[in-house]
């Protein structure tokens, strides 16, 4: 499983990395950062979570 961000889509919310801050967060610029792509079942939920709150769906589990 990985999770995808379409990065000119993502406007810096923050709303994924508050569900999923094992994952991802934003940098001093408000810039999205994947700690890693590839997730393992353990994060699957946080990484479904995070998916669902983004309001821009810059976010997307494939």
């Amino acid at each position: 499983m990985r999770i995808v961000l379409d990065r000119p889509r993502c406007e810096g919310h923050g709303l994924c990395e508050e569900a999923a801050p094992q994952l991802m967060h934003l940098d001093d610029e408000g810039e999205l950062v994947l700690h890693r792509e590839e997730i393992n079942e353990a994060d699957a939920a946080a990484a479904n979570a995070a998916a669902r709150v983004c309001p821009v769906a810059a976010l997307r589990i494939a």
